[in-house]
């Protein structure tokens, strides 16, 4: 070439690419080589059709990395629902994209919707989002409540500080209501329960059924605030101002539906003593009604039972599953 000036070997293939095409074609190489799906999240996306998404993560990232101006690093583990990766802006703030595995039930919109209303009190900061994609793009909290090794009486206090937060009127949200909610447990849980061949006994669904029925005809519009929807020790992430909660489900419901994740949460704490009376200090911490945060509780253990055993997350889907059986023998 002119000026004796030689090409390597190992760049000729660069130099017949266009720049733009070229940066494309690296930037995809680099996110494919670095993705890795936590096995419960490859799990959940087959379970639901979702196998395209995962086939078409690298070129998702890429180009929300063009379009955000962000670079994301490795994936965050944890989730179920989603791909969760740690990621950095141009001025190297450090955030978090979250990929949700594509459904049918605007899960996306309604996550959208709630971190909107939030805006950063209760929940995590929402800083860029694309519903069609169900893309996020969110402040970078600390750890989870659960890595402090808490006890359960403090990361309760923690949970309720937080949620009580997030609790306000939302009439025009448009998210579903808890009575829609309440019907949409109901047909999960027969259908998982006849999908999985019966992994419970028909005693825990029809307690199961009878508690969300009566949820369902106890809905007030009145009363409705906007819960959370999924309040655990996962979804609590330590923030500059005390904790904030992640991956909310988002509806309009009575509070309690949120105090009856609690419920759910640490099923093997509920098989001595009376169960009824983490329902009982919830409410008087709240100044809520322990009967409904029991009966959703209820519900809500069976029902993530159910889904835990349908991905093959265990041992919590067999803890659940077990404080189910007994809380149902024992009434």
């Amino acid at each position: 070439m002119q000026g004796g000036t030689s090409v390597k070997p190992g760049l000729r293939h660069r130099s017949k690419l266009a720049p733009h095409a070229y940066e494309r074609h690296c930037g995809r190489a680099r996110i494919s080589g670095m993705i890795k799906v936590p096995d419960v999240v490859r799990n959940k996306a087959i379970a639901v059709g979702a196998q395209d998404w995962l086939n078409e993560l690298p070129g998702i990232i890429f180009e929300l990395e063009t379009r955000w101006r962000i670079e994301v690093g490795p994936s965050i583990e944890g989730g179920t629902e989603s791909y969760v990766a740690e990621a950095a802006s141009e001025d190297g703030t450090a955030l978090v994209l979250k990929l949700l595995i594509p459904r049918a039930n605007n899960t996306a919109s309604n996550e959208i919707k709630v971190l909107t209303i939030a805006n950063g009190k209760g929940c995590v900061e929402l800083l860029e989002s694309d519903e069609a994609m169900g893309a996020l793009l969110m402040e970078r909290l600390g750890p989870t409540l659960n890595d402090l090794g808490l006890p359960i009486g403090e990361r309760h206090e923690i949970l309720c500080a937080a949620v009580e937060r997030l609790w306000r009127p939302a009439p025009d949200s448009g998210l579903p209501t808890g009575a829609e909610k309440g019907e949409w447990l109901i047909r999960f849980i027969f259908e998982l329960w006849e999908e999985l061949n019966h992994p419970c006994s028909e005693q825990v669904i029809d307690h199961a059924v009878a508690c969300a029925e009566r949820r369902i005809a106890s809905h007030d519009p009145e009363r409705a605030v906007l819960v959370h929807g999924d309040v655990h020790q996962w979804n609590a992430l330590q923030s500059s101002d005390g904790f904030k909660l992640v991956d909310p489900d988002g509806l309009l419901a009575e509070a309690e539906y949120d105090l009856g994740i609690l419920m759910r949460e640490d099923p093997l704490e509920l098989l001595t003593g009376d169960p009824h009376e983490r329902a009982r200090w919830l409410a008087r911490r709240c100044n809520l009604n322990s009967t409904a945060i029991w009966e959703w509780g209820v519900v809500e253990r069976v029902s993530t039972s159910l889904l835990c055993t349908q991905i093959d997350l265990q041992p919590v889907g067999r803890d659940m599953m077990m404080a189910a059986e007994h809380i149902a023998e024992s009434r």
